[in-house]
């Protein structure tokens, strides 16, 4: 799309219309608000940083201190998020280009670590609201918010930074980024999770009794977690599909949230209802669920990440991506621009 102009600046001829139809940093005062905006640009994102920190420590004060009195639990959260994590792994590997570098998705997984306070909070002071609608109050629960909000979080853990990067160079990359928003993710709420029933039954019964609460809730998010990855990795594709057609960015970014989004609200609402209506439901078939539902979306992940590698593959874009480090954009954009 051309650059839309002044009417004046259509016939300016080369004439100085600084202020006037045109402007540049010229004088001290525009000096002034370049480096003002700039302080507000960069503050306005360590602010959104500093807030979540703050939140975390609040839950952190919560439940944190039962994990560092008893190791045992950070053994349980850490056994929790294995899958997870391999599912990360997973879809790194599953980058045809240049694979991201390390210390760009520990910064990430950090943020989604960091921001899922920010979830938290919005789904406590909302839920009551909507829960207190009968019948169909839980379900709007799920959809207007969880869903909405928990992949949201995650999506601004890689919008603040590693989308960004200028390592961020191909639209698959946004998947990677996506995914380790979601481990992030995953890792906190499964502390909060584990601990909290430790907590819980421990105030109320025996250290041991505590200790067998937290085995099986660790056992629920070891399955639960994935889906996490899964969500935000669409998400997180979209992104980068978004940020190499600039001209349909928003609606490309809110396709990836809404498909994400809805995943995880059905998956939420599934396992709220199923087990009223299935009689036999148990751990087993809990595990078995959760097992073909993320199956599922796992393989539509891996079908639209081998679509990316086979027009990679098939435009011969490696070439081209090899050929052009200190300007990797024209590869890129050629392979984002001809995807169907």
């Amino acid at each position: 799309m051309p650059e839309k102009r002044d009417p004046i600046q259509r016939v300016a001829d080369g004439a100085d219309l600084y202020d006037v139809a045109s402007w540049e940093n010229r004088t001290p005062l525009d000096h002034f608000a370049v480096r003002l905006h700039g302080f507000l640009k960069s503050g306005s994102r360590w602010g959104v940083i500093g807030l979540a920190a703050l939140i975390l420590l609040g839950q952190f004060l919560i439940v944190g201190a039962a994990t560092v009195q008893n190791p045992v639990l950070g053994v349980y959260v850490l056994l929790s998020v294995v899958p997870a994590a391999a599912l990360v792994v997973y879809v790194w590997r599953m980058d045809v280009t240049m694979r991201e570098p390390l210390p760009m998705l520990v910064i990430t997984f950090v943020l989604g670590f960091l921001f899922a306070g920010f979830a938290a909070v919005l789904n406590s002071v909302l839920k009551g609201f909507l829960t207190a609608i009968p019948v169909v109050g839980m379900v709007l629960f799920f959809w207007l918010v969880v869903g909405p909000v928990e992949e949201t979080v995650k999506w601004l853990a890689v919008r603040l930074y590693a989308f960004r990067s200028e390592k961020f160079d191909a639209v698959v990359d946004g998947a990677v980024y996506g995914a380790a928003a979601g481990l992030g993710f995953a890792t906190i709420e499964n502390t909060i999770y584990i601990t909290g029933q430790f907590l819980s039954a421990a105030n109320s019964a025996t250290m041991q009794v505590g200790f067998q609460q937290a085995f099986q809730t660790a056992a629920l998010r070891t399955f639960a977690g994935p889906g996490h990855v899964i969500y935000s990795a669409f998400a997180g594709y979209y992104l980068g599909l978004a940020k190499f057609n600039p001209e349909n960015r928003g609606p490309i970014v809110v396709k990836g949230l809404v498909i994400a989004a809805s995943i995880h609200a059905i998956y939420n609402t599934s396992v709220t209802y199923l087990p009223a209506l299935l009689p036999n439901w148990n751990l087993l078939v809990f595990i078995g669920f959760v097992l073909v539902y993320d199956g599922f979306f796992l393989y539509v992940l891996y079908r639209k990440l081998s679509r990316y590698r086979r027009a990679y593959d098939d435009l011969d874009a490696g070439k081209a991506y090899e050929d052009s480090f200190e300007d990797l954009t024209p590869a890129v954009e050629y392979v984002g621009d001809d995807r169907p």
